[in-house]
């Protein structure tokens, strides 16, 4: 089948309308992404500085707690300081009524609260400890070194 002049001019027109309409199309929906992607761009811009003043807040807050961190560690460290002078200064107290008062209340009243604070600090007591020194400089029988030494386990036990 042959095609005409006239045919192949309406031919031509009708795909040139289709292109047409479609390269329209394709405008206006290029259009639509550009408005958008400005729209993104603008939002994008306002996020990033917000991001910015969000890192900022949260450096100065780091900075913030950390001076106030070492705030406490300091004032933690001077109450510290003041419970061992209260501390020492009752040890010295309760040495004196000792000395003067043993068997008075009020002494023993003054040695539970020494204790507590003793405790409180975190320091040892004075209590004995079950060695005795005399023993070790004047024993008073002699001394068995291997036995000593398998008791601290720094020797083997002879079979």
């Amino acid at each position: 089948m042959l095609y005409s002049g006239r045919r192949v001019k309406k031919l031509a027109a009708r795909i040139q309308n289709e292109y047409g309409a479609l390269l329209a199309q394709k405008d206006e929906e290029l259009a639509r992404i550009k408005e958008e992607n400005t729209a993104l761009k603008a939002r994008n811009l306002v996020l990033e500085e917000e991001r910015g003043e969000i890192a900022e807040a949260l450096i100065l807050a780091k900075k913030a707690g950390d001076t106030r961190s070492s705030e406490q560690m300091q004032e933690r460290e001077v109450e510290r300081r003041e419970f061992s002078l209260l501390a020492d200064r009752c040890r010295s107290l309760l040495d004196m009524l000792r000395e003067k008062y043993p068997d008075r209340e009020e002494t023993a009243m003054l040695a539970r609260y020494t204790e507590e604070l003793r405790r409180g600090l975190g320091e040892e007591d004075d209590a004995p400890t079950g060695f005795n020194m005399d023993d070790v400089i004047a024993p008073k029988q002699p001394l068995d070194l291997a036995k000593l030494c398998r008791g601290l386990g720094l020797m083997e036990e002879n079979s």
